[in-house]
């Protein structure tokens, strides 16, 4: 099989589809490696370093896409790239289609087979390409949160674990998947006094397990969320759907009654967001603010911490990258159901149900 490695194009995205470690196992197993140039640079990897283990280095994205069969990318792919796909390929990355009908609709123009790793799924039901990432955006809010709540970034001027005699930070998080845990064990590191609402009591009892007195739960009610907002210095946004929109869990009239200078971080903007406010920000100009709330919604935070990130998505994907070079997509697919589950778009269809639910587009089974 030739795999192709673009370089990533998407505002500050500095992660790579392979690092040297991941094509030279490829390499010893016989396929070709195909990197456009530069595409390691933003981890530190050099050229040379993908020549010493046996890849080719190309010119540009063109010759990446012309050269290869299966394009394994960290991000979506952006216009310039969907124009570069044809039929023969496979494309394996991020795609969060639900949030994005024109992504979707280039795609299924294609013809391309593209497999999304937010919809991978495991034995046990869960994402496990989504959780290397949903692990640094969860530990990487409570970071940003912290920094835009210091007056200086327009923030309450509240420090996060307070100080003797002086209260912490309330932090309520929405959601208690591989996120929302993540966020909680930073924010309990702090110091801060942290909340976790979930709808499933199941999950509610194993945080109380995990946790402790540490953390306090409750149920994700409307009620109980209004609440929380309303007395939360940070709130994360936590919430995941597979493969569909993020439901819109605090509505604008919440945030009136919020604290200005509070802080909103939504992990689910990738998935559109899951507060009625939010709309995608890039590492460039990251927050906005409404109704005096500062909104902080990067689409790719795990980007700005590139090379822990891109080590740790590929430890999660190589194992499929290798199974779609060996078999090739169809047959790697039907010889893996949970593979299959991320068989977002082919032959010019949508092929996920809730991607198809979220776009009102037809579902081809």
């Amino acid at each position: 099989m030739r795999i192709g490695v673009p370089r990533e194009i998407k505002n500050h995205e500095y992660r790579v589809g392979l690092t040297p470690a991941s094509a030279a196992d490829l390499v010893a197993a016989g396929h070709a490696v195909i990197v456009e140039t530069g595409a390691g640079l933003g981890i530190d990897f050099e050229d040379q370093d993908y020549r010493d283990v046996g890849a080719s280095i190309v010119a540009d994205a063109a010759a990446v896409f012309a050269g290869a069969d299966l394009i394994v990318k960290v991000k979506e792919p952006q216009p310039s790239e969907i124009a570069l796909l044809e039929p023969r390929h496979t494309l394996f990355t991020y795609l969060h289609l639900a949030a994005d009908k024109p992504q979707a609709e280039g795609l299924m123009a294609s013809g391309a087979t593209c497999i999304a790793y937010e919809t991978v799924t495991s034995r046990s039901g869960a994402l496990p390409l989504l959780k290397p990432m949903s692990e640094v955006a969860g530990r990487m809010s409570i970071q940003v949160g912290a920094h835009y709540l210091e007056k200086e970034q327009g923030g309450r001027g509240v420090l996060l674990g307070g100080v003797p005699g002086v209260a912490p930070a309330r932090v309520a998080i929405l959601g208690g998947g591989v996120a929302g845990i993540n966020a909680a064990q930073m924010a309990v590191g702090q110091r801060a006094d942290v909340t976790i609402y979930d709808i499933s009591n199941d999950r509610l009892a194993e945080l109380d397990m995990h946790f402790g007195s540490q953390i306090k739960t409750a149920y994700a009610s409307k009620a109980a969320i209004a609440a929380a907002v309303a007395r939360a210095h940070l709130v994360i946004g936590a919430v995941l759907v597979p493969g569909a929109a993020a439901p819109k869990l605090v509505t604008r009239d919440m945030l009136r009654t919020m604290k200005r200078g509070s802080v909103l971080v939504d992990i689910a903007i990738d998935q559109g967001g899951c507060f009625e406010t939010s709309h995608p920000t890039t590492h460039d100009d990251p927050v906005f603010e409404v109704d005096g709330v500062i909104h902080y919604c990067v689409a790719n935070m795990p980007g700005a911490v590139a090379r822990t990130s891109a080590f740790a998505l590929n430890n999660a994907t190589l194992p499929f990258v290798q199974k779609l070079a060996e078999l090739g997509a169809e047959a790697a697919m039907a010889a893996d159901p949970h593979l299959a589950a991320g068989l977002n778009v082919s032959g010019g269809h949508i092929r996920h149900q809730a991607v198809a639910d979220a776009l009102n587009l037809p579902f081809h089974g």
